[in-house]
């Protein structure tokens, strides 16, 4: 289980988290939704910590977060991370030295179901290929906490639906998954919860069934009555 309590962060004027509190269990994946700049991102480096919150606390299992806590947890921000020399299968080579939950055979599974070859320099790569690429590399952890930030971003219509049903997939039971997107459509058919940020605060959080059920609107109504 993942827990944030009274979370909070600032950057100058701009409120990127606001006593933000919530419980997420694995074996779910979550749509995290907001517009740019409503702290999605600040979310998720603030459980990579990457980012410090001010104030507050974020437990993982039951334990402050902590060295140990952080190797669980797989995060892929929306920049590439990958050098223009390196092809998949030295991408491979280079995670498997740094994680030891990498899996390369999980990792070529993927490059064949993608349909992305494992010697093309990553300079050569169009922007749809380098985004699978970087799904590919996520996904071929073991982490128990995944978390994606725009990964549909530069996906072709038609392979968008695939790429979703990949990542829902490979949620699993004792895994958590927050995705964050702004193709709503696509992420509320794989996902089982959602959470509304807006400017920096979560407005609304809970099962899209109870959403649903609470609202009597699907996602994209949902997000439009509350950020219009």
């Amino acid at each position: 289980m993942l827990v944030l309590q009274n979370v909070n962060k600032q950057y100058s004027s701009i409120t990127a988290a606001y006593n933000q509190c919530i419980s997420l269990e694995a074996g779910n994946v979550y749509a995290l939704l907001g517009p740019n700049g409503s702290g999605k991102s600040t979310f998720m480096k603030m459980i990579a910590g990457l980012v410090k919150a001010d104030s507050g606390q974020i437990f993982y299992k039951g334990q402050p977060l902590s060295c140990e806590s952080k190797a669980d947890i797989s995060y892929m921000p929306t920049e590439s991370y990958f050098y223009s020399y390196m092809t998949p299968k030295d991408i491979s080579n280079y995670f498997s030295d740094f994680f030891a939950d990498f899996n390369k055979d999980r990792f070529y599974a993927f490059l064949n179901d993608m349909q992305l070859p494992d010697n093309l320099k990553a300079y050569k790569m169009s922007t749809g290929m380098l985004a699978k690429l970087k799904i590919a590399v996520s996904l071929s952890r073991s982490s128990g906490l995944m978390m994606l930030d725009e990964p549909l971003n530069g996906i072709d219509i038609i392979s968008r639906e695939r790429m979703a049903a990949t990542i829902a997939a490979n949620s699993g039971p004792g895994r958590i998954m927050i995705v964050s997107s702004h193709l709503i459509d696509e992420l509320e058919a794989v996902s089982t919860h959602a959470i509304f940020i807006k400017q920096g605060c979560i407005v609304s959080a809970g099962s899209i069934e109870e959403l649903r059920n609470q609202t009597g609107l699907n996602l994209v109504d949902q997000y439009k009555r509350i950020y219009a």
